[in-house]
């Protein structure tokens, strides 16, 4: 043999004794790499058995291979060792130690706090009782006559694909659904006045509202809502200008604005949508607000004369608006959250900040 293969034994206990050194994984995947590797000195040694005499290739290719089963025993048996402690360690590290739990099983209790969509709601519904408004409230689900046919949206009318809406019986007797908007309370308000008599109405809705949409930054599918309705007589689309200007500062600060822009509701005529500065970058366009410096608060209008005819008032002698937007888009502005998901991700360091 060469004189490489003179030193094979002394080079196979090196790498025994490392691997049975080994006290953790890392070390014994180093030996087990530099055994393996094509630049080792194991495989240069099988490179050079083609260069010995024909009778001399046999034993040294045996000797190799022994010397390999060898090393490769010692990296087995290391590796079931310190598998054994490494496991103990983690186990040890997972332990509740005695003080981490109370005795006798209990927990510490954490005291809960209001969220940041009721917190906003209540704000809101302060605002608008300052405002000289009332609050009033509904069912969450609704029959179709309430939440479309009421508000000037019958069966099958094209304007009914603006809201994705969630059926729970279609048909016979009535038509079930979640409500898509507070509206329908707006046509409850307006039915209890007539039948009272008690018109006229200024009457804000809070609630829950439920549509099939994708969540994004700026959309739930479960949202809450706020509405509000004013039926009188004289009333004029300035007054209903002059109520979200006012209700815009009163909130969101005196420094913020709000502008509408023309749009289409079945339910109100003429109709708008109102926006206001986005709150997050103040006017200079973000991701939030889509780069415009403005983001869509909501909606509002003049009720039509159907929708007033439609639950008994007479549109000749009385006229109103009314005007919805979206209470999480409210938190999200007042807080500065960027994306509105962040309100269901059930995130506790997101929490705390409330």
């Amino acid at each position: 043999m060469s004189a490489t293969f003179d030193d094979l034994e002394n080079l196979t206990v090196q790498f025994v004794e490392r691997a049975r050194a080994a006290t953790n994984s890392g070390e014994i995947a180093l030996v087990e790499t530099e055994l393996r590797s094509k630049s080792g000195p194991f495989a240069a040694l099988q490179r050079s058995v083609g260069q010995l005499n024909p009778e001399e290739r046999g034993p040294a290719g045996a000797a190799l291979q022994a010397a390999r089963a060898s090393v490769e025993a010692a990296i087995s048996e290391s590796r079931e060792r310190v598998s054994v402690i490494e496991r103990a360690q983690q186990l040890d590290a997972d332990r509740l130690v005695l003080g981490d739990v109370p005795m006798g099983g209990t927990f510490p209790a954490t005291v809960g706090h209001v969220s940041a969509v009721a917190r906003t709601q209540d704000e809101l519904e302060d605002v608008f009782v300052a405002m000289g408004f009332t609050v009033a409230d509904g069912p969450e689900i609704e029959t179709d006559w309430y939440n479309f046919e009421a508000l000037n949206i019958p069966p099958a009318h094209p304007a009914r694909g603006m809201w994705d809406t969630l059926y729970l019986e279609v048909g016979e007797p009535e038509t079930v659904l979640l409500r898509t908007h507070t509206s329908p309370v707006q046509v409850r308000l307006m039915q209890d006045a007539v039948a009272s008599g008690t018109l006229p109405i200024h009457a804000v809705m809070p609630g829950r509202c439920f549509r099939r949409d994708t969540p994004d930054a700026r959309h739930l599918m479960a949202f809450h809502q706020i509405e509000g309705l004013v039926i009188d007589r004289g009333i004029t689309f300035a007054d209903l200008a002059g109520v979200i200007d006012a209700f815009t500062k009163a909130y969101f600060g005196p420094d913020m604005s709000s502008r509408l822009r023309p749009a289409f509701f079945p339910f109100t005529e003429p109709s708008a949508e109102f926006e206001i500065t986005c709150a997050i970058c103040r006017g200079a366009g973000c991701r939030t607000c889509s780069h415009t410096g403005w983001i869509e608060l909501g909606g509002c209008g003049m009720v039509d004369p159907a929708v007033l005819a439609a639950v008994g008032i007479n549109p000749e002698e009385y006229s109103g608006f009314a005007f919805g937007f979206g209470i999480d888009r409210c938190a999200q502005m007042r807080h500065q959250i960027p994306d509105m998901r962040a309100l269901i991700d059930n995130d506790d360091r997101f929490l705390r900040q409330f």
